[in-house]
């Protein structure tokens, strides 16, 4: 970086940062957890040495607790080697079939995702929002910005199913409803994806943002439309109609990268002879919250009775147990 030529390439200067901004987290990390467990390893010889001290035992507790969390995190950071895993997150959100149920499940996921983002620092933008009739939402797109957004939230993409005592049902009966959440890596330009302008079909609107803030005067809000593929990708976060047309092309690459993958993951599953269920309805986890309470992951089996702290934004042992899940189906032993 020191090289006096080192930014006659902008691109690939930028892109030897970014890793070794990446690096420097991780080496950063390591040090930090490194001394951590020094500083654990003192703590109990001290209380070797003094048995009896109860400040000492609970400052050793709180420690060990802080570190373990620390460590959780690190490991996390160590399973994201994915190409796109360091990107930024698009997020999709849309309730199924239901009608106000099944609207208000999509607000509970959208307020899910905002509050672990939120615990991550992550910042979250909403690009696209269409409120549902009478509560929750009938879509929501967000770009969730922060350090491998994209690698810890991939494990989210599918079916999300809810079973509860519907708030909006009189007789107080049993509801089953589901979403289907949708991820994606936001991508830059220098992904090879070309957008010919003869395939794409642009409408524009006036943007309606959550809770009527983001109203426009006039119709700045853009929806493009992929003819080849149907694909529909909207923006109404920006002021004006050019930037709305600009997120709402990222937004448009990045489906059609996801697009390819999928075409490449289920030709060599054929090749293969695998059985490879890429599709967007396979669902991937039950949130039941009568008539007992739990949340359960259909892929990796693993569980919580404490349903509201995952609606809270607990996420972190689903993301853990499925990252884990993944690297022990590419090294099976």
């Amino acid at each position: 970086m020191a090289d006096p030529n080192f930014w006659n390439d902008q691109v690939a200067a930028q892109k030897l940062i970014e890793v070794n901004n990446s690096l420097k987290v991780k080496f950063d990390n390591f040090n930090t957890l490194s001394e951590a467990v020094e500083e654990l390893e003192v703590l109990f010889e001290l209380l070797q040495s003094e048995p009896d001290d109860e400040d000492l035992l609970s400052e050793l507790d709180q420690k060990v607790n802080k570190t373990q969390k620390r460590l959780q995190k690190y490991q996390l950071e160590l399973l994201l080697s994915g190409k796109y895993d360091h990107s930024n997150a698009i997020v999709e959100i849309h309730p199924g079939a239901g009608g106000t149920e099944s609207q208000d499940w999509g607000s509970m996921l959208l307020r899910m995702y905002s509050r672990w983002s939120q615990q991550h620092d992550f910042e979250v933008e909403t690009l696209d929002y269409l409120a549902g009739d009478e509560a929750g939402i009938k879509s929501v797109t967000l770009l969730i910005k922060g350090n491998n957004a994209y690698g810890y939230l991939r494990s989210e993409k599918g079916v999300h199913r809810l079973v509860r005592i519907s708030p909006f049902d009189a007789a107080g009966r049993r509801h089953t409803s589901f979403a289907s959440v949708n991820v994606m890596p936001e991508l830059d330009d220098n992904v090879d994806i070309e957008l010919r302008s003869d395939d794409i079909k642009m409408e524009v609107f006036r943007s309606s943002g959550a809770g009527g803030q983001h109203i426009n005067k006039t119709s700045s809000a853009v929806r493009l439309i992929h003819i080849p593929t149907g694909i529909v990708v909207s923006s109404q976060a920006q002021r004006s109609q050019f930037q709305n047309r600009a997120t709402a092309e990222s937004m448009l690459r990045s489906k059609l990268y996801q697009l390819k993958l999928e075409e490449q993951q289920k030709k060599k599953a054929e090749i293969q002879g695998q059985q490879l269920d890429i599709g967007w309805g396979s669902q991937i986890r039950s949130y039941v919250f009568h008539p007992y309470s739990m949340v359960k992951d259909h892929r990796t089996g693993y569980e919580t009775g404490n349903v509201q702290s995952v609606m809270d934004g607990e996420l972190d042992e689903f993301i853990n147990a499925y990252l884990q899940y993944k690297l022990q189906s590419k090294n099976p032993s």
